[in-house]
């Protein structure tokens, strides 16, 4: 954190003990200042009713869990950055963290330096507002609903499959790398298959391109040589890239 910045971070954590640490041990970060509420009912109040920087939250939170609390944030349009903190052994806790709106996550036990320094990228980048609902060509997704549609039709998707396609289609058309797809939607301490991103991206394209291409619609999700995946406006008529 810069020196001269006051940096306010909400702390929603129901472990006394944890919640006490992590807030004195950001307090002597320069320039942070730590407020702490210990359920989700309070933790939302105080999210709505202040203006931070950042929050932590954790998912296992008495009245409301993380996940409800941060996806009425993101209902509400409130895009404060959100650290989300998973249980260890939680398989599905990271993907689901992002489906529901959050930036990052941290999973327990961790280390107070690693929390400061996601904390400072997250506020780094800051809060730009975002889409409620988010597209490309014809392909729609909810990110607060978990809901994805392409020409109005409905396509269930895992919460894998969720994370991964939300991850290109936030990318605006950008390539997004295999290892950037690896460290987005299954975690930098998680050991996936060494070809889990391809066995995925044919999952999406199964659901997402094959049934439409019978009828004359054109594939969403392409791959780029040597370079990673993006997703095409399957309603732009320029050239496409090699499926």
């Amino acid at each position: 954190m810069s020196h001269t910045a006051f940096v306010r971070v909400l702390l929603v954590e129901d472990e006394d003990r944890l919640a006490r640490l992590v807030q004195e041990g950001l307090r002597q970060e320069d320039g942070i200042d730590v407020d702490l509420e210990c359920d989700g009912v309070s933790g939302l109040w105080r999210a709505t009713e202040g203006v931070y920087d950042a929050i932590v939250l954790d998912i296992m939170l008495p009245e409301k869990n993380g996940y409800q609390v941060c996806r009425e944030l993101r209902e509400a349009e409130d895009w404060t950055p959100v650290l989300m903190l998973t249980a260890k052994d939680g398989e599905f806790d990271e993907a689901e963290a992002l489906d529901m709106g959050a930036d990052d996550y941290l999973r327990k036990p961790f280390s107070l330096v690693v929390l400061a320094a996601r904390l400072r990228a997250l506020v780094r980048r800051g809060a730009p507002a975002r889409p409620a609902v988010l597209c490309c060509g014809s392909l729609r997704l909810d990110p607060a609903l978990s809901e994805v549609t392409r020409h109005g039709r409905t396509i269930d998707l895992s919460r894998r499959e969720f994370a991964l396609l939300e991850a290109l289609i936030r990318a605006d058309g950008c390539v997004v790398s295999r290892q950037e797809l690896l460290d987005r939607v299954w975690g930098m301490d998680d050991e996936p298959a060494s070809n889990v991103v391809e066995v995925y991206i044919r999952y999406l394209r199964q659901k997402i391109d094959d049934p439409f291409a019978s009828e004359g619609y054109r594939p969403i999700i392409t791959t780029v040589r040597g370079a990673g995946y993006r997703l095409a406006n399957d309603l732009d008529f320029g050239q496409d890239d090699q499926r």
